[in-house]
């Protein structure tokens, strides 16, 4: 199995969090599914970061590559497709990374693994 994780799934998952559900984290868990973290992941917490949105996790950021391979978690670049289906959803949803992981969700037909309710305005499926 294939997922694509949001970013609080893969901070929650980084950080043992207990909101993360029993599901994902056996499926995070499975070593033989393959989970994606999205480029626009590493942007969201390298800016909410800088804006002080996320106290404690510099160390996240500044080991990210290093973090993800050590979990043999699999980067999804941003290709112009994702860009620009992201930019073309009708949603009022304004979140940019969150427009991303729609889109990436979609046209890669992978589960977006969130807790977040905003993706139900978009056409993607999601796992929590």
């Amino acid at each position: 199995m294939q997922v694509l994780l949001d970013t609080h799934a893969l901070l929650w998952w980084l950080t043992n969090d207990e909101h993360l559900s029993h599901t994902v984290r056996r499926v995070i868990a499975e070593p033989a599914n393959e989970i994606l973290v999205s480029a626009a992941s590493a942007w969201e917490l390298s800016t909410k970061h800088r804006l002080g949105r996320l106290g404690g996790c510099e160390e996240i950021v500044v080991r990210y590559t290093e973090i993800l391979e050590a979990e043999h978690f699999r980067t999804l670049a941003i290709e112009p497709r994702h860009a620009l289906l992201a930019g073309t959803y009708a949603t009022r949803h304004r979140d940019p990374f969150d427009r991303m992981l729609a889109a990436q969700s979609e046209l890669e037909s992978l589960p977006l693994v969130t807790d977040d309710e905003a993706f139900r305005s978009f056409p993607c499926r999601t796992l929590w």
